[in-house]
C-alpha cells in the first residue's frame, strides 16, 4: 500500500529529475564548450566529469541560491505538491524547447519567472528582489564578464600573440596548459552546481517540508542535501543526451579558441557565477556569462561587426528571450487552471 504522503512526492520528484535532465544538457556547453573548443577533452568524457563536479558544487557551495529559490521568491507554505510540479514542469519544457534547437539556455533565469507567475497569483510577488536585486545582476554580470574577457583579449592576449608566445608549439602541447584548461571546466561545472541544481532542488526542499508538517525550515539544508542526491546525477544524463549538439554550437561555431582564451573564458565566467551564488545566494545564468566571456574574446580578435553577425549569436539572444516567457506563461497557466479546479 502506497502512502499519500509517497505519492504527492513522487511526481514532483520525477519532474525534477527531468528538469535535471535538461538542465544538464544546456549546462554542459558553459562548462565543457571552451575545453572541446580548445580540443583538449574528449565528448565522451564529459558527462561524467561534469556530474561529479555538479554534485559537489550543490552540496558545498550551494546553500544560498537554493534557500532563495525554495523560499526567497514565494512562501514556502504555499509550495504544494501541485504548484512544485507546476513549476518544475514550466522550466522543463522552456529547456526542452532550447535544447532541441541546440542553444544553451538559463535555468536560473526560466526558474525566476515559473516562480513569480504563481507568487503574482497568489499576491506573494516580491517585486523589489526580482526587480532590484536579481534582474539587474542578471545584466550586469553578463556585462563585466565581456568587458573583463575583451580587456584581457585586447591587451593581454593579443599582444602575446603578435609576438608569437600563443602559438608556440611547446607552450600550447604543454601538460600543464592542457591541464589548466580541464581544470577550469571542472571548476566552471562546480560553479553550476553552486548555483543550477538549486532550481530543481530548492523547490523540491521546500515542498518536501510541506509535507512532512515542518512549516519552521529546521530540516531545510537536510532536506536540501537529500534532494540533491536525488536531483544532481540527472545532470551527468542530461549532458549524454542534450551536451554535444550544445557544446559543438557554443564551442566550435562561434569563435575558434585557442588553449589560453580556454582558460580565460572559463575561469572569468565560473568565477562570477560562484561569486553570485555564495555572496549573494542569486540564481544567475551561467550560460550567459560564458558565452558573454567568449563574445568577449572573439571581439578582441575579430571586431564587433563580425562576431555579432555570425547566426549562432543571433540565434542565442531569441532563445533567450522566448524560453523564460514559455516558462512563466506555462506557470501561470497551470496555476490558474489548476486554482479553477480546485487542485490549488
Amino acid at each position: 500500500m502506497v502512502s499519500p504522503l509517497f505519492s504527492h512526492l513522487l511526481i514532483p520528484y520525477i519532474i525534477a529529475m527531468f528538469l535535471a535532465v535538461n538542465m544538464g544538457g544546456s549546462g554542459t556547453a558553459p562548462s565543457f564548450s571552451a575545453a572541446y573548443g580548445a580540443n583538449v577533452v574528449r565528448k565522451s568524457l564529459i558527462p561524467g566529469l561534469f556530474g561529479i563536479m555538479v554534485f559537489l558544487g550543490a552540496i558545498i557551495a550551494g546553500k544560498g541560491t537554493a534557500t532563495t529559490v525554495g523560499k526567497g521568491l514565494i512562501n514556502p507554505e504555499l509550495m504544494s505538491f501541485v504548484l512544485v510540479s507546476i513549476i518544475l514542469f514550466s522550466i522543463a519544457v522552456s529547456l526542452l524547447v532550447a535544447n532541441l534547437f541546440g542553444i544553451p539556455q538559463s535555468t536560473s533565469q526560466s526558474t525566476v519567472l515559473a516562480v513569480s507567475a504563481p507568487a503574482i497569483i497568489f499576491h506573494q510577488f516580491d517585486s523589489h528582489k526580482v526587480f532590484f536585486e536579481i534582474i539587474p545582476l542578471w545584466l550586469i554580470l553578463p556585462l563585466i564578464s565581456f568587458i573583463i574577457s575583451y580587456l584581457i583579449g585586447r591587451f593581454i592576449y593579443k599582444p602575446l600573440r603578435k609576438r608569437g608566445y600563443t602559438i608556440s608549439k611547446q607552450l600550447n602541447e604543454s601538460k600543464i596548459l592542457k591541464g589548466s584548461i580541464l581544470l577550469m571546466s571542472l571548476y566552471v561545472s562546480f560553479a553550476i552546481g553552486s548555483n543550477n541544481v538549486a532550481n530543481a532542488a530548492g523547490p523540491i526542499a521546500s515542498m518536501t517540508l510541506k509535507e512532512l508538517n515542518q512549516p519552521d525550515g529546521r530540516h531545510f539544508i537536510l532536506i536540501m542535501i537529500l534532494s540533491t542526491l536525488i536531483i544532481a546525477p540527472s545532470f551527468g544524463i542530461g549532458a549524454s543526451l542534450f551536451g554535444h549538439k550544445i557544446v559543438k554550437n557554443t564551442g566550435k561555431e562561434i569563435v575558434l579558441f585557442g588553449k589560453i582564451e580556454a582558460v580565460i573564458i572559463a575561469f572569468v565566467s565560473a568565477t562570477l557565477l560562484l561569486s553570485a551564488s555564495v555572496l549573494k545566494g542569486i540564481p544567475t545564468s551561467l550560460v550567459q556569462l560564458n558565452v558573454a566571456a567568449i563574445l568577449g574574446i572573439g571581439v578582441s580578435k575579430l571586431g564587433f561587426k563580425n562576431i555579432f553577425r555570425k547566426t549562432e549569436v543571433n540565434k542565442f539572444f531569441v532563445m533567450w528571450l522566448v524560453a523564460p516567457a514559455i516558462a512563466f506563461c506555462l506557470s501561470l497557466l497551470f496555476t490558474y487552471l489548476a486554482l479553477k479546479t480546485g487542485l490549488l
